[in-house]
């Protein structure tokens, strides 16, 4: 009966999570790609019903050119994939023969549950429900090795290619430390590939914060004290192989790193 043929959606989701549960492979996009935002996250909802695992934070990436009239996406970062660490012994796992990136980012923890019947925030309404500002990295990665070639509606429909956060030290007196002026590095196996400020992030990281909760509440979707935001990549979009060694510096005071290894 047709009422028993599944909705696109439906395969597209089950395709990812079951390929992100077994480690496989999505040669090519299990389906027709979303035409906009509001399907790509009708996309990752029913992945997230569908996979049941606890959401502990969000990484927040850039969408350039902006897509109806948005220049920011997210994507759910599970708690089971969420670690503190501040050198290369710690291991993070990609799809080795999907795609792999590891990002720089200022990872912003949420002090106070935002009221979810609020629609829109200020900056400093934003600001006000954060405690904590750590560096750290994000691990990009996706069973899906075109994730990043076909826009943004693709990368969402994924978990937005998350695949980890790497917890590193707190930024004290954050609110007053400047921190969209210091410089930011990326190495990779000892080498810099990528360096700058978050100044070149939009409206900086605690811009990340204001757009995730209004998102997130025209989602329906709550933010709990202790969840953490993973607010962009400062220096790009980085990819990297099994093996490699990533390394993080943050105003050549605050490092962190891990080691990429196979899932």
């Amino acid at each position: 009966m047709a009422n028993d043929i599944p909705h696109p959606i439906d395969d597209i989701a089950a395709t990812f999570v079951r390929a992100r549960r077994e480690g496989g492979v999505v040669a090519d996009y299990p389906g027709t790609m979303p035409a906009g935002l509001g399907e790509a996250y009708a996309v990752q909802d029913r992945a997230l019903a569908l996979d049941g695992r606890r959401v502990a934070g969000w990484k927040v990436g850039k969408i350039d050119p902006p897509l109806e009239g948005s220049n920011r996406l997210a994507g759910p970062i599970f708690a089971d994939q969420i670690v503190a660490g501040s050198d290369a012994t710690l291991a993070m796992p990609v799809f080795g023969d999907g795609f792999a990136a590891a990002e720089a980012e200022f990872l912003l923890r949420v002090g106070t549950a935002p009221d979810p019947a609020k629609r829109r925030y200020t900056m400093d309404e934003a600001l006000d429900l954060l405690d904590a500002v750590h560096v750290g990295i994000e691990i990009a990665s996706s069973p899906f090795p075109g994730i990043n070639d076909h826009g943004p509606t693709v990368t969402i429909s994924d978990y937005g290619n998350n695949n980890g956060l790497v917890i590193g030290p707190a930024i004290e007196n954050w609110r007053d430390a400047g921190i969209e002026r210091w410089p930011v590095e990326l190495l990779v196996d000892g080498t810099v590939i990528g360096s700058a400020t978050a100044e070149t992030m939009l409206d900086g990281p605690f811009g990340a914060a204001r757009f995730l909760f209004e998102l997130l509440a025209d989602r329906g979707i709550a933010l709990r004290p202790g969840d953490w935001i993973s607010s962009g990549a400062v220096t790009g979009v980085h990819r990297v192989v099994v093996g490699a060694q990533v390394e993080v510096r943050f105003d050549d005071r605050l490092t962190t790193a891990c080691t990429i290894v196979a899932r």
